[in-house]
Formats: structure tokens, C-alpha cells, sequence
């Protein structure tokens, strides 16, 4: 079985959403608007179409590895 090479290139994509209209990319202000593409509520995740994970408790990580803590009032 041949090896995807892909899955070894750390590079993000700019915006890997096949929506129409695209979902915000992950940079975007607007970032949490897109859609849901895998739900955890058990462990209080989910992932968007952007490559954005978000926590329950507001938090977010980046597809790049940064994140944001989570909102408070």
C-alpha cells in the first residue's frame, strides 16, 4: 500500500473548506463561523472546517499550533 506523502507536510493550507460560499479561514476574525466537520461534546472539542479546534470553554487552537485562551465574563 503506497504511503501518502501529504500527510507528512506540516505546511497548513490556506483554506481547506469545499463549501460554497468557503468558511472563514482560520486567521480570519470570523474564524468560529465555520462549519463543524467533527464533534466531540464528551471531551468538550470540536473541529471546524478551517482546521480551528475549539474547546467548550472557549479556547481555540490554531492549525498552526497557537491558540487563544479561553474568553472569561
Amino acid at each position: 500500500m503506497p504511503i501518502d506523502s501529504t500527510l507528512d507536510d506540516p505546511s497548513p493550507l490556506p483554506n481547506p473548506c469545499r463549501h460554497t460560499p468557503t468558511c472563514p479561514s482560520a486567521d480570519s476574525s470570523d474564524r468560529e463561523a465555520a462549519r463543524v466537520v467533527a464533534s466531540h461534546p464528551e471531551q468538550g472539542w470540536s473541529l471546524l472546517c478551517n482546521e480551528l479546534v475549539i474547546f467548550e470553554d472557549t479556547g481555540e487552537l490554531l492549525p498552526d499550533g497557537g491558540g487563544s485562551a479561553p474568553r472569561t465574563g
